[in-house]
């Protein structure tokens, strides 16, 4: 260790003991009075050394002080550990030329000093005698000086001990108030007993639930019916070899062992234990403690999670039941619907072909009160077989078989272009598709049919004070691509915006301009490609239908 931190640590010693600036006691003093009877000379002193002086904290013969430690003869070589012993300092090539020789503080001519050292080995000053004569010791008596400044350096450790003692008790007592709080404080019940069974300490919580306090006069065995201790279903007493603290002290350890606590007049609470056998450092058993918590609530929550979830699993497999139902239920209606469908197409057509015979054959013939009749028997089976085709392709968009493939949408829109050349010219709708519309995996013909009665109904319901734009547009997600056509037409209520998706439902039907079919139609073709679809206002009027798709 170098000197500077050796000289660091011997003043950190120093200061622990606390006697620095303090005023000596009587017992100082005696010793200091001695050690001038011992040395046959009328002044002594304890010196006490520090970083920058040398502290007289007590003297006989004289009125002692501070001075600086640089003017101190114990200071030139205390740190040594060597008593020194100068019988003329006036004499002596250490001393001779120092203040307390020369006169400017003293005329010191003997000089004697014992160092004090502590039991680590450092110095903290000196215990000094000294006289303006010329004297020598015997080494019977620089033997008694040594020894009395090894009664200074006991007597310092006797108060330092004395104090670490009172600090430890005063921690140990603030320990104690603070364990004790904590143990009061918790809702967890702590019971603790001795190496023979007895208790010793029941906390807050133990006692409440238990209904009185710890008794150590207490047999074990009687335990259960002083605490009312029962099993788990609250029905038999516990033996004493069931008793959770019992069986911690004698197995070593318990975990999440049960039992119900029932004394009059309190609820009877379910408690789970967890318990240790308690050691000292010798390997001695001590006692054990057991830590209860009150598992009342909690049990009685399992209890009706297990009923519900009972309940739910019931339910469920009748809504399981139910959901095959309809499913087969649904499979049907769409049977029927595109068997009878089918089966109209024929019988409309000759209808229509019966009627349109009628009106060429007797065109000349019928008045007008005829033709009138005539005419509106044709509209009508005409609007029939549209009716007919449209649940044709409802019920083909959900009994088709799905074939997936890579599909490039600009080739489906451009064919879907293709097949309503007619109603773009006759309505004058101008229809554009960016060039980035992605290619998807899906089943071409349904994708084909879904595109074409988006474009067909912003058509059809196109704003009649306003030319008609149609914009198909597609922008990449992470998890797909959403895919929007846009119309600048009369637009959707916010209000219908969900119920136009169901079968036959209309925003206006008094237009009648279609049969609810179509937007139904598109639901079922994004449900079996795994999308969705939604629809938006067009921003300056209209309606944006919105399809995600999967990548």
């Amino acid at each position: 260790m170098s000197s500077v931190a050796d000289e660091q640590r011997r003043l950190a010693v120093l200061h622990e003991y606390c006697v620095l600036d303090a005023p000596a006691d009587e017992e100082l003093t005696t010793v200091v009075r001695v050690a001038a009877l011992v040395a046959g000379v009328p002044t002594a002193t304890l010196n006490l050394i520090d970083e920058s002086r040398q502290c007289q904290l007590t003297t006989y013969g004289f009125e002692g002080g501070n001075t600086a430690r640089s003017d101190s003869m114990c200071a030139i070589q205390f740190r040594a550990g060597r008593f020194v012993h100068v019988s003329d300092a006036r004499e002596h090539p250490v001393y001779r030329d120092n203040p307390w020789v020369d006169g400017r503080l003293a005329y010191v001519r003997f000089y004697a000093s014992a160092p004090l050292i502590t039991p680590e080995g450092y110095a903290l000053g000196t215990l000094c005698a000294f006289d303006d004569q010329v004297k020598e010791l015997s080494d019977d008596q620089a033997g008694r000086l040594i020894d009395l400044a090894d009664v200074l350096v006991a007597l310092f450790e006797r108060r330092r001990q004395a104090r670490l003692n009172e600090r430890l008790a005063v921690e140990t007592e603030h320990r104690k108030k603070f364990i004790t709080a904590v143990l009061e404080t918790i809702d967890v019940g702590l019971v603790v007993a001795d190496h023979d069974g007895h208790v010793t300490l029941l906390n807050r919580a133990a006692r409440d639930w238990h209904g009185m306090d710890a008794d150590s006069s207490l047999d074990p065995s009687a335990l259960p019916s002083r605490y009312g201790l029962f099993d788990a279903d609250g029905h038999s007493r516990l033996t004493p070899e069931q008793i959770p603290l019992l069986r911690a002290l004698r197995e070593g350890r318990i975990e999440n062992v049960e039992m119900t606590v029932r004394v009059p007049a309190r609820p009877a609470l379910l408690i789970s234990c967890n318990g240790a056998r308690m050691m000292d450092d010798a390997g001695d058993i001590l006692g054990a403690v057991v830590a209860m918590t009150d598992v009342t609530a909690d049990r009685a929550y399992r209890r009706e999670i297990e009923r519900a979830s009972a309940e739910i699993a019931a339910r469920g497999d009748q809504l399981t039941a139910a959901l095959v139902e309809l499913r087969r239920s649904n499979e049907e209606l769409e049977q029927f619907a595109g068997a009878v469908s089918h089966d109209l197409v024929r019988p409309m057509a000759a209808a229509h072909g019966f009627l349109d015979l009628l009106a060429g054959e007797y065109k000349g013939t019928l008045d007008d009160r005829a033709t009138k009749w005539l005419t509106g028997a044709m509209r009508s089976v005409e609007r029939m077989q549209k009716l007919v085709d449209s649940l044709l392709r409802y019920a083909r968009a959900g009994q088709t078989p799905y074939q997936a493939e890579p599909v490039p949408l600009n080739n489906v829109v451009l064919d879907v272009l293709a097949d309503l050349r007619t109603a773009t010219e006759s309505s004058g709708a101008q229809i554009s598709a960016t060039d980035d519309l992605p290619t998807i995996q899906g089943d071409p013909v349904l994708l084909r049919q879904l595109f074409q009665n988006l474009i067909d109904n912003a058509m059809k319901y196109r704003h009649p004070a306003r030319p008609c734009h149609i914009t198909v547009s597609a922008e990449a997600h992470p998890d797909g691509w959403i895919v929007r056509v846009a119309d600048n037409g009369i637009g959707i209520p916010p209000s219908q915006r969900s119920r136009v998706f169901e079968m036959f439902a209309q925003v206006d039907p008094k237009q009648q301009k279609g049969y609810g079919i179509g937007l139904s139609t598109c639901l079922r073709i994004l449900e079996r490609h795994h999308g969705t679809i939604d629809l938006e206002e067009t921003p300056g009027g209209g309606t944006t239908v919105c399809l995600k798709l999967p990548r």
